[in-house]
């Protein structure tokens, strides 16, 4: 028997660039990455300025007959982005609540479901206008869609406006010990188990698992870390990213920064199908 036969089985992913739309710099590093094709999938920020009917054709148009790149709509809840509905609150100084407290609001079931719902529906729609269909998946910025109250109206609307679409859930396949130690991403695991439950009884598709979520503000080695997020991921898993490059929208919008550039200059490079070749992943 030769070593190709006893290689692994090759499994096909989704590497998922985020936040499509927050900034000129962050548009143009992902598209820059999926004409290479280093990536095969963007989730898109209808409810952020520097999303607009040209970024959506010059996204639409990389798409390419040989494969397909899963475009999905990001749907964003928190500050400092603006709703796109009429009504919708809680806001604060006409923006979204921060995260903090918009998680905090959930848990307390202090937000409005019907306002909620509004809201997703708005930039589900906004999100047809602009690429002339239903998003391919459907997520969340900040994975709001995991949040208590959020989830219901999310998945309600989906099965409504997108019922062949998927969403995302966050949950990881890492050993339990790893779990304990990274106190964010286990919170998305907790969140994760009840939103797929929910998204079975709603009827909708999820990833089987998820990857990508580490502490930005440490600002590690992401070639360093990336292909530990590949260990032990089934076919069709998540893998989420945030390639970029930093201009004064992005700034102004959002903390995370450099870091964006750093995980744009890795997919960029060689080191990264070296990565997918060495753990037998592949995009899908």
């Amino acid at each position: 028997m030769s070593r190709a036969d006893n290689a692994a089985p090759t499994r096909h992913i989704w590497l998922c660039a985020d936040d499509y739309g927050i900034a000129p710099g962050v548009n143009k590093a992902i598209r820059d990455l999926i004409a290479r094709g280093r990536l095969n999938a963007t989730s898109v920020m209808v409810a952020a300025p520097s999303f607009n009917s040209a970024e959506a054709a010059s996204l639409a148009a990389l798409q390419p007959d040989e494969r397909h790149i899963a475009i999905g709509l990001h749907v964003t809840l928190t500050a400092p982005f603006k709703p796109l509905s009429r009504d919708y609150s809680p806001l604060r100084g006409g923006a979204f609540l921060p995260l903090g407290a918009t998680l905090r609001a959930a848990f307390l079931r202090q937000l409005d479901r019907e306002r909620l719902a509004a809201e997703i529906a708005a930039q589900i729609e906004a999100f047809v206008t602009a690429f002339g269909r239903a998003p391919d998946f459907v997520d969340g910025h900040q994975h709001v869609q995991l949040f208590p109250q959020v989830r219901h109206a999310f998945l309600s609307v989906v099965k409504n406006a997108a019922p062949n679409a998927w969403v995302r859930q966050c949950g990881r396949v890492t050993p339990l010990s790893r779990r304990l130690a990274e106190p964010k991403a286990l919170l998305l695991d907790v969140l994760s188990h009840s939103f797929r439950r929910h998204a079975r009884a709603y009827g909708l598709r999820t990833n089987p698992a998820f990857a990508g979520a580490y502490d930005f503000r440490a600002q590690p080695d992401f070639a360093a870390l990336f292909p530990a997020f590949l260990d032990g991921l089934p076919a069709e898993s998540v893998v989420m990213c945030h390639p970029g490059i930093v201009d004064d929208e992005l700034t102004r919008l959002d903390p995370l920064t450099t870091q964006r550039e750093k995980e744009y200059t890795y997919f960029a490079s060689e080191a990264f199908p070296a990565a997918l070749a060495a753990k037998a992943v592949a995009l899908a």
